[in-house]
């Protein structure tokens, strides 16, 4: 089951640094237009997160990781 949120960019940008750190190699947020997701995509390697990266930019989203 999917939750939509609202809330001020104020307490999003406190969201989304605490989601840095819960995932240290990988993509944690990604976000397009007015519409912001939290993942938890954890990468095992360089390859995977920049090909991780690249499919989401594809789609047009803004993409925050942590890694290479």
């Amino acid at each position: 089951m999917k939750k939509t949120y609202m809330m001020s960019q104020k307490a999003y940008q406190g969201l989304l640094k605490a989601a840095s750190k819960q995932v240290p190699f990988g993509i944690y947020a990604v976000e397009k237009n007015d519409y912001a997701e939290l993942r938890c995509d954890h990468c095992q390697s360089v390859t995977k997160l920049k090909e991780l990266t690249r499919q989401f930019r594809q789609q047009g989203f803004k993409v925050y990781k942590n890694g290479a």
